[in-house]
């Protein structure tokens, strides 16, 4: 396989095309014939700076494309170790996106998280409901949720607010620790240098890589059909042990990015029909 690889069965490649979400002056550009840059904007806390590419702003949850067996590889780099926000790659089912209708998307009720992917979170983040795992710097990481419907999750979404008092809070995050099942370890490379980046899903295992060698296999594999993402952003989000909740934009003094080499060679793995073309006539030049 190439230096971006895909293998998937059962999807019709025709529906495939990666889109651009920006906001806050975020960019998506090609830099040469193999690499793209996702950029935001230095500018200050309390406004919302964000480039991504995903495959899924106009489906419904139901329609998210990939599920397994399923593998994809790449090469990235990010501008700096530490940057605010959060940025990665990988596969997810966009649960909190009730409501928000961006760019044209299907509005879908919230779910609990899925996903199995690379992702950098600032000191500001705290993304973890265990208290043993990782909840920040740049993490390789899978969360399965119990199959409870959206739709009982929106009628409980006016209780929301009582997750401001810290004794609910804890109670509310001990519940998400049964809910919500997770893995995660800390990715010990330089992320300002190129580095291989593998990702392979199945029903009951998901193994993550860095360079050829496996560095999180785990059981925790997420459930039902996912969506990709690339991204970059100055977002934060925090559920910390003593039940307090954060959430907001940090403020970047100068341009972030992250750099991804996609290598025309995966089109040509079986079942694409060369029809995946589309995504590059689709993307932003």
């Amino acid at each position: 396989m190439g230096e971006w690889a895909w293998y998937h069965t059962g999807v019709d490649m025709k529906e495939f095309a990666l889109q651009p979400r920006l906001s806050g002056g975020g960019k998506a550009t090609r830099v040469d014939a193999e690499t793209w840059r996702l950029e935001i904007p230095a500018g200050p806390k309390g406004h919302y700076r964000l480039a991504q590419l995903d495959d899924y702003t106009r489906l419904p949850r139901g329609g998210f494309l990939w599920r397994p067996p399923f593998q994809i590889s790449w090469q990235a780099r990010a501008s700096s170790r530490e940057m605010p926000g959060t940025w990665g790659f990988g596969l997810w089912n966009d649960p909190f996106s009730a409501s928000l209708g961006l760019g044209g998307a299907d509005r879908r009720l919230p779910a609990l998280p899925e996903a199995a992917w690379f992702f950098f979170a600032s000191p500001h983040n705290y993304l973890s409901f265990r208290d043993d795992l990782p909840a920040q710097g740049f993490l390789a990481a899978t969360f399965r949720s119990a199959p409870i419907s959206p739709v009982w999750l929106a009628l409980g979404s006016p209780f929301l607010v009582s997750l401001l008092l810290p004794g609910v809070s804890r109670l509310a995050r001990r519940v998400a620790r049964q809910l919500v099942r997770q893995d995660a370890v800390l990715v010990s490379v330089d992320p300002t240098a190129w580095h291989r980046y593998s990702l392979e899903w199945k029903e009951d295992q998901v193994r993550l890589g860095v360079d050829g060698q496996a560095i999180l296999d785990t059981a925790v594999a997420p459930r039902g059909q996912l969506g990709l993402v690339l991204w970059i952003d100055n977002q934060y989000a925090a559920w910390t042990p003593d039940g307090r909740i954060r959430l907001g934009s940090q403020a970047n003094a100068e341009p972030a990015w992250i750099d991804l080499k996609i290598f025309p060679p995966f089109l040509d793995n079986p079942g694409s029909s060369g029809k995946i073309s589309r995504h590059f006539k689709n993307m932003p030049r």
